[in-house]
């Protein structure tokens, strides 16, 4: 049975190890401008990288969250077709360099991220502000609700989890606009990993909450790094709603198809089906370590994740073909 054929089953396990080697070529390219203190040619060169390994892979995928609007990007526009045309037809959500300032800062927490899904299953989601809470796996269902206080969703959490909420942390992004947030956070006891940029990195960390120490992520970002973060959620829970507050928006949501502009979205509504997501480290983090460089080798560190099995590979790979970047 080939790729084409297996389809109808869901995304083809091949994939798996695929989508892997598209985040490390994006992540090495970045990786070498780490600290430079230039955030659009780290981009640009991690955008090359992960393109040139998208036209190789046996699908025909279109972007549909990518670099931003046709003639606005260089390359991985919305709506681009990349692969070789042979194989099946997905949807495709990436971000080659998730936390451009971080990498040219050289802080941590910078990643190459993709996320492959069976075609139609990605919610096209307009570049506005979603506000999202997002858990790891291993919790109730419905366990938390975005139209609740921080202090309820806080207290189920530490509750299922069997701790006080003096011992949960929440993630959020370091922003005036969670000031309130903060606040009411804070009330109640609970502690806060404050983050200046990659609030997909902040969501996918909820999912290793033991190795990572963040059990829960609050506040507003992008819808599209929303999608992404959705396709890492898969194995847990997120709920998010997009932030239309103003007339131009619900017009530019309702080209793209959305039509109740309140709806709350679950993590398997925008990222529905068979999906693979992965992550690869290019700053070191708290969840995967950045690129290492060494004389006769290059070392990566990659989260991957499909959600039919509910599967999560960490894969540490050495690489001694430097050619091949």
């Amino acid at each position: 049975m080939n790729i084409a054929q297996n389809i109808a089953a869901g995304l083809d396990r091949i994939l798996t190890m695929e989508v892997v080697r598209v985040t490390e070529r994006a992540a090495v390219a970045a990786a070498r401008l780490r600290g430079r203190g230039d955030e659009k040619a780290a981009d640009q060169v991690a955008v090359d990288a992960m393109r040139q390994e998208l036209n190789r892979l046996a699908i025909k995928g279109t972007v549909v969250i990518g670099e931003g609007e046709r003639d606005e990007a260089p390359m991985l526009y919305i709506g681009e077709e990349v692969g070789t045309g042979k194989g099946p037809a997905v949807d495709i959500a990436l971000d080659p360099l998730e936390g451009t300032t971080i990498c040219a800062k050289n802080l941590p927490n910078a990643l190459a991220v993709i996320a492959i899904a069976e075609k139609g299953s990605l919610l096209f989601a307009p570049d506005v502000y979603l506000d999202k809470i997002a858990i790891g796996p291993g919790y109730p269902e419905g366990l938390i609700d975005i139209d609740a206080s921080p202090a309820e969703n806080l207290a189920n959490l530490a509750k299922a989890k069997g701790v006080a909420v003096s011992d949960i942390t929440a993630c959020i992004l370091d922003r005036p606009r969670h000031a309130k947030l903060i606040d009411a956070v804070r009330a109640t006891g609970a502690a806060i990993r404050l983050i200046g940029d990659g609030d997909v990195a902040g969501v996918i960390h909820t999912t290793d909450p033991d190795e990572t120490g963040i059990d829960i992520y609050l506040g507003t970002g992008g819808a599209p790094e929303g999608v992404l973060a959705a396709a890492a959620l898969r194995c847990g829970q997120m709920q998010g709603r997009l932030i239309l507050d103003t007339p131009e928006k619900v017009a530019r949501a309702e080209k793209m198809g959305i039509s109740d502009p309140k709806r709350v979205y679950r993590a398997q509504d925008m990222a529905r089906g068979d999906v693979l997501f992965a992550a690869t480290g290019v700053t070191d983090g708290n969840l995967l370590d950045g690129v290492k460089f060494g004389r006769t080798f290059i070392t990566t560190h990659t989260i991957v994740l499909r959600s039919s099995s509910r599967t999560v590979r960490e894969i540490k790979a050495r690489h001694q073909d430097l050619d091949k970047f």
